[in-house]
């Protein structure tokens, strides 16, 4: 039995998924205007043990995460860099998942 604290209800409650056998998880991800440091890591490392431990217990795991590509972090990043949001976005997601990709070795 997996137990889980909701804070909607503000109780710890036994983990029920919506389709038996099955988890999906939508997590927020960083805003790519710079490499990763420990704010953006730290979702990424607990969230990946989550679902680690999910498929540990038999579930099919369907995880999204998502990039936050627009902010005003990322503006003034462009603006100082003569670059658009875009290539900002391109340049910090490409570092993000260089950096947060499993080791082959």
């Amino acid at each position: 039995m997996i137990k889980i604290y909701n804070t909607l209800t503000r109780r710890l409650e036994v983990f029920k998924p919506i389709e038996e056998g099955k988890v999906k998880m939508y997590v927020c991800g960083p805003t790519v205007y710079n490499y990763i440091h420990i704010g953006n890591a730290r979702p990424a490392i607990f969230f990946d043990t989550v679902r680690r431990y999910f498929e540990y217990r038999d579930y099919k795991v369907t995880y999204v995460q998502n990039f936050t590509d627009v902010d005003d972090k990322m503006i003034e990043k462009a603006k100082v860099e003569g670059v658009t949001v875009k290539d900002i976005a391109d340049k910090y997601i490409s570092a993000y998942l260089e950096d947060t990709k499993k080791n082959k070795s």
